[in-house]
């Protein structure tokens, strides 16, 4: 009972006055062997203030293997981006990928798992020790219990990467149906997502902020898959029509558009320290090629330093936030 009461972690947080739930976007009904079964559902969580000041919701999508708590609380304790997103004003939902979290996975209806997530993948991510200028991570390298805790919020992705951005673009599309235009920020392998989201219902994206996406176009990505269409591993749609993704790749630059991402706000953030950043460049080249308004923000620009690619919840995260937060507002409350 002891090690239980000193584990209180709501006993250093204040109270807060805030609204919140959650509910899901349903997946396909699928029919194996006289049976019905449902594919690829979508949890989503929500949070707003009190009084709502800002026109329309965030909804954050998290990266590959993870869940939507990576939004949440920081490995250290600090609140994460989701509630200081709700503190300046917003409603707020954060997803569970098809697949992911608390969305569940069946192999029978969502095919093969992708490999599970080791220890070592995490600490090549999150903390090379290769670059002396990542001074941010939240604990010590060799922390095992907080590596321990950190570790275990991480699952398999689906092994088919089309078929799991897909499910992503087509459960965001219905949830923006239902609520209205929002604003998506992403993160790592979820970067795509954003903008087959966009191609899907470019009315409904009002901006997209994309932090460190996965990339850069047509990389194969270790232990995740090819992206086969560009900045994406699912087909967008281009104008002109191509019959296949080798069409997307031996077209000259600029020879095809993203018609539903010309006039949409994007911002690609990259960190000091993260080998990640390398591949946004190129994604932001490609995006603009296509007619696209992609912009770059590299946080040392903005006085923000040490970063790796776990920036949203490293130590010094809300100064990470902050010029995202800016430009948020500066492309949306115009």
């Amino acid at each position: 009972m002891a090690d239980q009461a000193n584990f209180a972690p709501w006993a250093k947080v204040p109270a807060r006055t805030v609204r919140r739930g959650h509910f899901w976007v349903p997946g396909d009904r699928v029919e194996q062997v006289g049976l019905t079964y449902q594919r690829g559902p979508m949890y989503v969580a929500w949070e707003a203030p009190t009084t709502v000041t800002r026109p329309y919701p965030v909804v954050l999508l998290h990266g590959g293997g993870f869940q939507g708590t990576e939004w949440f609380d920081t490995p250290d304790g600090r609140p994460g981006w989701a509630q200081r997103l709700v503190e300046a004003g917003y409603a707020v939902l954060v997803i569970d990928r098809p697949g992911h979290g608390r969305s569940p996975f069946h192999v029978s209806t969502l095919g093969a798992m992708g490999p599970p997530f080791s220890y070592e993948g995490g600490q090549r991510i999150y903390f090379p020790d290769t670059d002396t200028r990542h001074t941010q991570w939240p604990f010590a390298q060799d922390d095992a219990k907080a590596m321990d805790e950190f570790i275990a919020g991480y699952g398999p992705l689906p092994a088919d990467l089309e078929l799991s951005q897909t499910l992503d673009a087509d459960r965001m599309a219905a949830l923006l149906d239902r609520i209205g235009p929002a604003i998506l920020i992403t993160h790592s392998a979820s970067g795509p997502d954003g903008w087959l989201v966009a191609d899907r219902r470019p009315a409904l994206v009002k901006a997209i902020a994309a932090i460190e996406p996965m990339g850069p176009p047509f990389a194969d990505i270790p232990n995740i898959g090819p992206m086969r269409w560009g900045p994406a591993a699912a087909p967008l749609r281009f104008e002109p029509p191509v019959a296949n993704a080798e069409a997307v790749r031996n077209a000259a630059p600029g020879s095809l558009r993203l018609p539903a991402l010309i006039g949409l706000p994007i911002l690609i953030v990259t960190a000091e320290a993260s080998a990640f950043a390398a591949a946004s460049p190129p994604t932001v080249a490609f995006l603009n090629a296509a007619g696209a308004s992609a912009e770059l923000l590299h946080l040392p620009e903005h006085g923000v330093f040490g970063n790796g690619h776990g920036l949203i919840y490293e130590k010094n995260s809300d100064a990470a936030l902050a010029p995202v937060l800016q430009w948020l507002i500066d492309h949306t409350e115009a």
